[in-house]
This record gives C-alpha cells, structure tokens and sequence, in this order.
C-alpha cells in the first residue's frame, strides 16, 4: 500500500518540475493515482521551482501538501522553507553541494547527497535531480528503475529521448550511494 506525499524544490532550471513529472508518470503507469502540481516563479529559470507530487492506493483528495511525507530540495532556501514542514517519520534528501547549512531536524530522517558535484564529476551534468531521484528510490523503494523508465519515455519529448539513457546512469548512480 501507497500513501505518499513528496515536495520536490529548488531553482528553476535544476529539473525540479521534471522530476515530478517522472514521478507522476510512474506512479500511473504503475497503476496507482497520482497528482503533480508545479509551482514557479515568473522568472522560471534561476527563480524558485517547486512542485508536490501524491502518491495513493487510493484517490488523491487534493494536490496540495502541507505536511509532506518527503522533501527533496536542491538549494539552500528551499531547504530552509520547507524543512520544518516534514512529517515526523519522514525523510528530507539534500543536494549537500548546493546546502551547506543543514541540520538534523528532530524525527526525520536526513540524507545528505553532493548531487550537483556528483554530476560534474560523472559527465552527468544537469542530471543532479535524477541523481537525487535515485536515492529517494533506494531509500524509500517507491519505485525501482523499470517504473522510472517508464515514466522517462512519457515525460521526454520523442525528440530527447536519446537523453533517457543518461538519465537511468543518474539515476542508477544515485541507486548506489
């Protein structure tokens, strides 16, 4: 059973809303219901990004999400907005090259990942989401990589999807820490 509410955050132009958008894809073609709901600034890249993705067994009764099971943030004011927000017994993934002020928040669960380092270091550059995605995977076990795919080839334009492959690399590698 899935009952799952996630905050995907950062700048515009590191792959916050895309990353939703492959959530949600792979929770429908997995079968469960899903809601994606994106929110960015006018300024979209380099602005602030953020998005609340549910994943439910049962119908989603709203998309948005006061007190998420999980953030994922990939800088340091998205961090700072949202860390207090998680629901005790949830887990916060931080992209630790772009956050360096952090702190353990009582009753959830940290996990600290140098994304965007991560990335430049294994060519992957821009893929420091997928990076993060992968560690979500592997620590909450959501999803594995064949719904994640899956997702991938409904979320990229036929066009890009020569770009799906790096994409699983990222999100293997962050599978991996």
């Amino acid at each position: 059973m899935i009952n799952t509410s996630i905050i995907i955050a950062g700048f515009g132009g590191q792959g916050i809303l895309f990353t939703g958008k492959v959530l949600a894809y792979a929770g429908m073609v997995d079968g469960i219901n899903v809601s994606h709901l994106p929110s960015y600034g006018p300024e979209m890249r380099g602005g602030t990004a953020n998005c609340t993705v549910c994943l439910c067994d049962e119908p989603v009764a709203s998309p948005l999400v006061t007190r998420p099971d999980m953030i994922i943030v990939m800088n340091q004011p998205s961090y700072d907005k949202f860390k207090g927000s998680v629901k005790k017994g949830g887990k916060i993934f931080l992209d630790s090259s772009l956050i360096s002020e952090y702190s353990e928040v009582e009753g959830v669960e940290t996990f600290a990942i140098p994304a965007t380092e991560l990335a430049r270091d294994k060519e992957l550059n821009g893929l420091a989401n997928m990076i993060m995605l992968g560690k979500v995977l592997k620590e909450t076990g959501i999803f594995g990589v064949p719904e994640i795919e899956a997702g991938l080839k409904k979320a990229v334009p036929e066009k890009k999807a020569h770009l799906i492959p790096s994409n699983i690399s990222a999100v293997e590698l962050g599978m991996s820490l």
